[in-house]
Protein backbone atom coordinates (compact mmCIF):
# COMPACT_ATOMS: atom_id res chain seq x y z
CA UNK A 1 0.00 0.00 0.00
CA UNK A 2 2.66 2.02 0.44
CA UNK A 3 4.32 1.43 -3.02
CA UNK A 4 0.78 2.82 -3.96
CA UNK A 5 1.42 6.59 -2.25
CA UNK A 6 3.23 9.27 -4.75
CA UNK A 7 4.67 11.65 -1.49
CA UNK A 8 6.90 13.76 -3.77
CA UNK A 9 5.80 17.41 -3.77
CA UNK A 10 2.94 18.49 -6.47
CA UNK A 11 4.25 20.46 -9.58
CA UNK A 12 3.58 24.30 -9.01
CA UNK A 13 4.07 26.44 -12.47
CA UNK A 14 5.87 29.00 -13.05
CA UNK A 15 3.79 32.63 -12.34
CA UNK A 16 3.23 34.16 -15.71
CA UNK A 17 4.19 37.69 -16.59
CA UNK A 18 0.20 38.97 -15.72
CA UNK A 19 0.68 37.19 -12.24
CA UNK A 20 3.97 38.85 -11.51
CA UNK A 21 2.61 42.63 -12.52
CA UNK A 22 -0.55 41.58 -10.39
CA UNK A 23 1.70 40.59 -7.50
CA UNK A 24 4.16 43.56 -7.42
CA UNK A 25 1.11 45.88 -8.26
CA UNK A 26 -0.26 44.69 -5.06
CA UNK A 27 2.86 45.30 -2.91
CA UNK A 28 3.09 48.46 -4.38
CA UNK A 29 -0.48 49.20 -3.30
CA UNK A 30 -0.47 47.96 -0.18
CA UNK A 31 2.80 50.37 0.40
CA UNK A 32 0.84 53.40 -0.69
CA UNK A 33 -1.74 52.77 1.51
CA UNK A 34 0.40 52.15 4.79
CA UNK A 35 2.40 55.67 3.88
CA UNK A 36 -1.21 57.44 3.70
CA UNK A 37 -2.27 55.71 6.84
CA UNK A 38 1.26 57.35 8.36
CA UNK A 39 0.74 60.73 7.00
CA UNK A 40 -2.79 60.60 8.61
CA UNK A 41 -1.04 59.84 12.13
CA UNK A 42 2.36 61.73 11.88
CA UNK A 43 1.04 64.69 10.08
CA UNK A 44 4.10 67.52 8.89
CA UNK A 45 4.21 71.04 10.11
CA UNK A 46 3.15 73.95 8.15
CA UNK A 47 6.08 76.39 7.16
CA UNK A 48 5.99 79.31 9.35
CA UNK A 49 5.38 81.57 6.05
CA UNK A 50 2.39 79.32 5.43
CA UNK A 51 0.51 80.15 8.74
CA UNK A 52 0.92 83.69 8.26
CA UNK A 53 -0.83 83.61 4.71
CA UNK A 54 -3.38 81.57 6.12
CA UNK A 55 -4.02 84.22 8.94
CA UNK A 56 -3.96 87.39 6.66
CA UNK A 57 -6.43 85.68 4.24
CA UNK A 58 -8.74 84.33 7.12
CA UNK A 59 -8.73 88.01 8.36
CA UNK A 60 -9.64 89.42 4.88
CA UNK A 61 -12.48 86.53 4.53
CA UNK A 62 -14.21 87.69 7.37
CA UNK A 63 -15.52 91.21 6.33
CA UNK A 64 -16.51 89.60 3.19
CA UNK A 65 -18.59 87.41 5.06
CA UNK A 66 -20.20 89.80 7.35
CA UNK A 67 -21.50 92.02 4.23
CA UNK A 68 -22.81 88.94 2.95
CA UNK A 69 -24.37 88.06 5.90
CA UNK A 70 -25.98 91.64 6.05
CA UNK A 71 -27.40 91.27 2.56
CA UNK A 72 -30.15 88.46 3.50
CA UNK A 73 -31.46 90.60 6.83
CA UNK A 74 -31.75 93.24 4.56
CA UNK A 75 -34.14 91.57 2.53
CA UNK A 76 -35.82 89.84 4.98
CA UNK A 77 -36.60 93.24 7.06
CA UNK A 78 -37.83 94.49 3.01
CA UNK A 79 -40.40 91.48 3.09
CA UNK A 80 -41.63 91.85 6.39
CA UNK A 81 -42.30 95.61 5.77
CA UNK A 82 -43.65 95.16 2.50
CA UNK A 83 -46.24 92.67 4.56
CA UNK A 84 -46.56 95.27 6.95
CA UNK A 85 -48.14 97.19 4.69
CA UNK A 86 -50.70 95.25 3.26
Amino acid sequence: MSAELDLSPPEVPEPTLLESILKYGLFLGAIFQLICILAIIFPTSKNHDQEEKETTDSKTAEPMKKSKAAAPQNRQKQKKESKKKR
